[in-house]
């Protein structure tokens, strides 16, 4: 069964964390910053940096509210980076967890189309082209342990499991949360692995919070695969 991962952005306390996490078990080393007037750090995902802490200020309903969102990738269900790689040797999903992963062969993609194709902004490359993100710490997961940033979490605002059951628990946390916030929203809940639970709108979060069919168009190599693919599927059906 695949796996989810459900973030509350409610309980969120934006201690960075799991950030560090994520550095530490992927054995990255730290990004060379300057004084931005924020206390987010680093300004952005990188090649070395798969998850970010967004921190925003956000004036709501008169009333100053501070907004945090634990950017990552996504590891969509139909993931748009993988269908315009085309290449398994590259970009794969983990058939056990869904989790989609780059390895070092992306570096013979073009990663412009690649970053294009993501509606959340997530791949960064390196000087070379090679494409990095968020594995969902596959290699953990396989031995039977949740990814590091959800095992550092202090609040719980991040769990892991099995699809079925974090869907669920993201829908009963949902309601409670109305309750208090109506505008209170999963974002794009049955298109990715990574569920967030937001408050408010979710622009007011982050950017690429969520998927814009408005900032979002697939690519010519996603088109003609889609095209192509009942036929293919026929094809190899009468073989």
């Amino acid at each position: 069964m695949s796996k989810s991962f459900f973030v509350d952005t409610t309980i969120c306390t934006a201690c960075r964390g799991c950030q560090v996490a994520c550095k530490q078990w992927h054995d990255l080393p730290a990004e060379e910053t300057t004084n931005r007037g924020t206390y987010e750090n680093p300004a952005d995902l990188s090649f070395i940096t798969y998850k970010v802490v967004r921190m925003r200020e956000q004036v709501i309903d008169g009333k100053l509210n501070w907004l945090f969102f634990p950017e990552q990738c996504r590891h969509c269900i139909e993931a748009p980076c993988l269908e315009t790689a085309g290449d398994p040797g590259a970009i794969f999903r983990d058939d056990k967890t869904g989790a989609i992963i780059f390895t070092a062969n992306t570096k013979r993609l073009n990663a412009a189309a690649i970053i294009e194709a993501c509606p959340y902004n997530v791949p960064r490359k390196a000087a070379d082209g090679t494409l990095a993100k968020c594995d969902m710490c596959l290699d953990r997961v396989e031995n039977g342990l949740p990814p590091a940033c959800v095992q550092t979490c202090p609040t719980g605002a991040m769990t892991f499991g099995d699809r079925d059951e974090i869907v669920a628990i993201a829908k009963k946390r949902l309601g409670e949360v109305k309750k208090k916030n109506p505008k209170a929203m999963l974002i794009d809940e049955d298109t990715v692995s990574v569920i967030y639970l937001v408050a408010y709108e979710p622009k007011l979060y982050c950017k690429n919070a969520m998927a814009s069919n408005a900032d979002f168009s697939i690519t010519r190599q996603m088109a003609l695969k889609r095209m192509i693919r009942p036929l293919t599927n026929i094809t190899s059906r009468l073989l």
